[in-house]
């Protein structure tokens, strides 16, 4: 074999050696991110859950379950965590800053019982959430009826307005017409307000609702490489994010509220995969529905900083929903329009995160 034909056999391997190691460069390049198996955010589990995972064990050792629990935490950082709880006292919802009131004389007291099975089957009317409440004997506080409890007034309510609009004449005449063939049922007197000085108020309600109803979202996209699901979920818990009630959802709570202060939400078919680790995605977007949280809890600059630091540590680009790049400028200028919309809505007796405010906001 000459020297001319060795040379070019070389050439030729040192060629195709050459093409395997840049396909090879190629493939792990365009793969998804993976999380760092030893650095992984482990995913919080319920407390309740574990509990009844853990029972048998405990009832073998209840003396030493508690030193070892003691110490460890279940949960990710502690200024997400809360522990929703219901109200110490049962208070009535209705109001008459976002809702048509209707007092509903009685002659003598009557029961939560007969009252509950005289209610119309369905709560709405229209698109407005419809509520009775009663006033027990001997007190002054408003309540959602109750069973076994005796009640010297009633009153039934509508919604004025939410995020599906006003109530207009068809929505009060049908409020009307439900609300006096409870109040046959019971044998009470029904004093309805006027229908158009109602209907004016709720349309000027939902003007100005319209008027301050934000829900801000920011997109993170992949710059040069996709992540796989286990990689968004593992940055994402670092920064205290937990696992929501949806594929695809994760929500950073508060100490102080059940209600969620950002949540984040990527492509629900990725997050439905077998191996989170070979499904990938693009994009993963943060919301925050401004009326819902308060604003001591700071959620803007939460999600603000939240987004800077998922996108630094993903190599991602932070956009708007439209793709246009947020720079600093741009989030310094948001959260002056959230500052000035939190306190209209204060001036408006409707402070973001109350009751009232959730409730016209939905």
């Amino acid at each position: 074999m000459s020297n001319l034909q060795l040379g070019l056999i070389c050439v030729g391997i040192a060629i195709m050696v050459g093409v395997a190691l840049y396909n090879s460069y190629v493939t792990r390049s365009r793969e998804p991110r993976h999380a760092k198996k030893a650095n992984e955010a482990k995913l919080p589990m319920d407390p309740g859950l574990t509990a009844l995972l853990t029972e048998g064990n405990a009832a073998t050792a209840p003396d030493t379950k508690e030193e070892e629990t003691k110490d460890v935490r279940w949960d990710l950082p502690e200024a997400t965590l809360t522990v929703p709880v219901g109200p110490s006292v049962s208070r009535g919802q209705l109001d008459s800053l976002i809702d048509v009131i209707t007092p509903l004389n009685l002659d003598h007291p009557i029961s939560g019982d007969f009252v509950l099975a005289a209610m119309p089957p369905s709560r709405r009317v229209g698109t407005k959430p419809f509520s009775i409440e009663g006033r027990p004997l001997n007190e002054t506080v408003w309540e959602p009826i109750r069973m076994s409890q005796q009640y010297a007034q009633l009153q039934a309510g509508l919604q004025l307005a939410n995020r599906s609009g006003p109530i207009n004449d068809i929505e009060f005449s049908e409020y009307v017409v439900k609300t006096q063939q409870f109040a046959d049922v019971i044998s009470a007197q029904a004093d309805f307000p006027e229908m158009m000085g109602e209907v004016a108020r709720a349309r000027e309600l939902d003007q100005f609702a319209s008027t301050h109803d934000a829900r801000l979202n920011f997109t993170i996209r992949a710059h040069r490489v996709v992540w796989s699901v286990g990689y968004v979920q593992s940055h994402a818990a670092s920064l205290g994010f937990v696992p929501g009630s949806l594929p695809g959802k994760m929500v950073l709570q508060s100490t102080n509220s059940s209600v969620p202060m950002v949540t984040l939400r990527f492509d629900a078919q990725a997050a439905m995969a077998d191996d989170l680790e070979q499904s990938s995605v693009s994009e993963v977007s943060l919301e925050l529905d401004v009326a819902h949280v308060a604003s001591s809890l700071n959620a803007y600059s939460r999600m603000r900083n939240t987004g800077i630091d998922l996108a630094s540590e993903m190599d991602g680009i932070l956009t708007d929903d439209s793709g246009a790049v947020l720079d600093v400028d741009v989030l310094a200028q948001i959260g002056k329009d959230v500052a000035v919309l939190y306190a209209d809505l204060e001036a408006r007796d409707l402070a973001a995160g109350s009751p009232l405010a959730r409730r016209l906001f939905s």
